[in-house]
């Protein structure tokens, strides 16, 4: 478990990350997330991150009060990200160490958070399964070797 508490953002996290640009429509990014089945994009302006978007968040644009009327679909996909983005963005830096990420996550209830470097250009994104990887790698390492099965002895209960 020590292990773990070294693990830093860096060595964990996935570099390759698409992004959206906040005049995509929500009907692009539905297509976006049935094609690469993620829960959630950053968004970047002239290559900072300005932005989160999430599955939840696309589909509160068809969330209607009781008193109004079902919303057009077609409008509705026409709503584009910068509409319905978090901009209060929680991201980490590399040398974040995973720990706190773990925390960031359960106190907040993120999947996710963008990786930025100190200009807030995304670098990569770190998410709960890398997380979840290097602690059972983590782990792995320090559980103690098994007896072997001739030194047990068994107790016979009468």
């Amino acid at each position: 478990m020590y292990e773990f508490l070294q693990e830093t953002v860096a060595s964990n996290m996935t570099r390759s990350v698409r992004s959206v640009a906040p005049e995509m429509t929500v009907g692009d990014l539905y297509r976006l997330f049935e094609k690469d089945d993620y829960d959630a994009y950053p968004v970047l302006r002239d290559d900072v991150v300005v932005g989160f978007v999430t599955k939840l968040d696309a589909l509160k644009v068809f969330a209607c009060p009781v008193d109004h009327m079902l919303p057009r679909y077609d409008d509705r996909m026409g709503t584009t990200v910068d509409e319905i983005m978090s901009s209060d963005v929680i991201a980490v830096e590399p040398d974040t160490n995973l720990q706190r990420v773990l925390q960031l996550m359960i106190a907040h209830r993120l999947k996710s958070l963008p990786v930025i470097d100190k200009y807030h250009h995304l670098v990569g994104i770190i998410a709960r399964e890398d997380v979840m990887r290097a602690l059972a790698r983590c782990t792995k390492r320090q559980a103690p070797s098994l007896v072997p099965c001739e030194t047990v002895r068994c107790l016979r209960l009468v």
